[in-house]
């Protein structure tokens, strides 16, 4: 699942004003994303108790509102819907994820860190949660954090040229001329035609193969 990025909202929002990125980090790293979350979530233990399966259930009917409230641009509204399903279940892993993609939206990125930093403690073998927080790691110029959860995110799936390409971002950005082209590589060969990463090959001086 390719990582959304609502960079289309709009819109007084409670997050406050946008700050601007260091570089067109989101739109270099994931352009033309959608606000698609699917689900990162474990599937519940069928013998929890029924109050934590109501808790559960309770959470996805928020999140699935918050999800359809942020296609349509509604900030504000959305957040509400997952902080509904955040206090109804706190370990619901859809819930934190996709708040942490709307703060990165919005440019809250501390914020962000942190609800994609609980979404990878619940679900350690998806690579979403660490895309998501690499993104705003580059967006706060912490670089080699960035760097070591891209690591990590390609080693969770291997095949997701957009990882790759925000690895050779950040790789790009340690002078890493040789991981960085690597990387870019790897992204083109999964998708041919990713224009940042066929553009950050040539920059770091890339010999097509």
């Amino acid at each position: 699942m390719a990582i959304p990025v609502p960079y289309a909202f709009s819109g007084a929002s409670r997050l406050g004003p946008r700050a601007s990125l260091p570089i067109a980090l989101i739109a270099i790293a994931l352009g033309g994303c959608s606000f698609d979350l699917g689900s990162i979530s474990t599937t519940p233990d069928k013998q929890a108790p029924a109050k934590a399966a109501s808790a559960s259930n309770e959470a996805q009917a928020y999140t699935t509102r918050g999800q359809a409230l942020a296609r349509s641009g509604k900030t504000e509204e959305a957040l509400a819907e997952f902080d509904k399903a955040i206090a109804a279940d706190p370990h619901y892993a859809d819930a934190l994820y996709s708040r942490g993609v709307l703060y990165q939206g919005e440019r809250q990125h501390r914020l962000a860190i942190d609800d994609f930093t609980s979404a990878n403690g619940l679900t350690p073998q998806r690579a979403e949660p660490l895309l998501g927080r690499a993104i705003s790691y580059l967006a706060m110029d912490k670089v080699k954090e960035a760097a070591a959860d891209l690591d990590e995110a390609v080693q969770a799936d291997p095949q997701n040229a957009q990882m790759w390409t925000t690895r050779g971002l950040a790789y790009e950005r340690l002078g890493d001329k040789t991981e960085a082209a690597s990387s870019y590589s790897r992204a083109l060969a999964i998708r041919p035609k990713d224009e940042a990463a066929r553009s950050g090959f040539a920059r770091v001086g890339g010999k097509a193969g």
